[in-house]
């Protein structure tokens, strides 16, 4: 875990709860957890890179994406281990140091492919069961900064 230089992570079911309410205007709301908002923020300070990898095409992504200074967004996506791979490249880092978080059969390949595959513990049991590491928070409720709680506390225990 302490080789990890990068974090991609899917939205729905990993930064929210999976829930989404429509207003009935047509608008979209999700709820995103401030635990999550820290563990980016101190992640991007440590030296992380993150990424956004979704395959619902949501202005609320785009949003929250500016919020946290993630500049690395792929919406509407179907093929996440092919966008995982241009985030790896584009980014000059090996896919064996990036960990992709993702709580549905559709991440599996992305998980597969990456150094670390995390899933949050409301993630689909096949999912849970191909994970390398499966936070004890749900999606939306602190799993990310879970993840990055533990990225960060590696790092520290390879410098001691």
């Amino acid at each position: 875990m302490h080789r990890i230089r990068a974090v991609a992570l899917d939205v729905d079911g990993v930064l929210t709860d999976g829930t989404f309410i429509w207003g009935q205007n047509g608008e979209e709301y999700k709820k995103f957890s401030f635990l999550d908002v820290m563990g980016i923020s101190m992640g991007r300070r440590a030296g992380l890179i993150f990424a956004l990898i979704s395959g619902e095409d949501n202005p609320l992504i785009d949003r929250y994406a500016r919020k946290m200074g993630i500049g690395d967004i792929y919406k509407g996506c179907k093929d996440k281990k092919t966008a995982l791979i241009h985030f790896a490249q584009k980014n000059g880092i090996p896919l064996e140091e990036i960990c992709f978080m993702g709580d549905d059969l559709n991440d599996v390949s992305a998980m597969e492919s990456a150094g670390l595959a995390a899933a949050p513990c409301s993630a689909h049991e096949t999912v849970r069961k191909r994970a390398k590491m499966v936070t004890r928070h749900g999606g939306g409720q602190g799993a990310v900064r879970e993840l990055i709680d533990l990225i960060l506390s590696s790092r520290e225990g390879e410098t001691s």
